[in-house]
């Protein structure tokens, strides 16, 4: 090979480092702003044990070498938040991935049970074909955009409520998973500081519109 071949590849892989390495710094840089905007806490730092802390969350617990950073916790409108990037990797040699994605976890006010909404994919409608077992809701539109699954369907029922398909079908394609006592809101993707605060309000504006009855229910008051 040319050495001149050889300077422009060393030359375009530090380039590469370089840009990666500043990207990263002005990334921990705006989240550390808008989380002291908040009064909330930055820690920029790995933690290998989020996937044990949240077994329940699908998005946590795929692949291999999982770690979260660029954590972000605290009281956000008077809810206990965690905030974070994610990264696992996949496959291995040639196949080998590296995947990276944003969530931000809410502690829920009730206790809860299992519950995943996201957006319907075309393999969605694929496996409908096949049976599969997305829950139906009264509402055409909602039913033909969200794929919904649960253990208890009452309980999806109950949440999913016609108040709560209007707020859901306007508000922004979040992945929302519910845990025993937590809701996790994600994508794959790194979000943005607004990307926090949006999933953040979507999931305030869901536990808003938990039905009365159903609060009483869960805590027995």
């Amino acid at each position: 090979m040319e050495p001149s071949v050889i300077i422009l590849i060393v030359i375009v892989i530090a380039g590469f480092i370089a840009f990666s390495i500043y990207t990263a710094a002005k990334r921990r840089k705006e989240l550390h702003e808008w989380a002291h905007s908040h009064g909330l806490h930055f820690n920029p730092g790995k933690s290998h044990d989020m996937d044990s802390r949240y077994v329940e969350f699908k998005c946590l617990n795929k692949g291999r070498n999982r770690y979260a950073y660029n954590i972000i916790t605290g009281l956000l409108n008077q809810r206990q938040i965690t905030a974070f990037d994610y990264r696992y990797t996949t496959g291995s040699g040639k196949n080998r991935k590296t995947h990276h994605l944003s969530a931000i976890i809410v502690v829920a006010p009730i206790p809860l049970e299992p519950l995943f909404i996201r957006r319907e994919g075309f393999f969605d409608k694929v496996t409908e074909f096949f049976g599969a077992d997305d829950i139906d809701f009264e509402s055409a539109e909602f039913s033909r955009k969200f794929f919904v699954k649960s253990t208890n369907k009452k309980w999806a029922y109950d949440i999913i409520h016609q108040r709560m398909m209007e707020y859901l079908l306007n508000a922004p394609g979040f992945s929302i998973q519910f845990s025993d006592d937590s809701i996790i809101a994600w994508n794959r993707r790194t979000f943005t500081t607004g990307d926090f605060e949006s999933a953040f309000d979507l999931i305030d504006g869901m536990i808003e519109r938990f039905p009365e009855y159903l609060i009483k229910q869960q805590t027995g008051k």
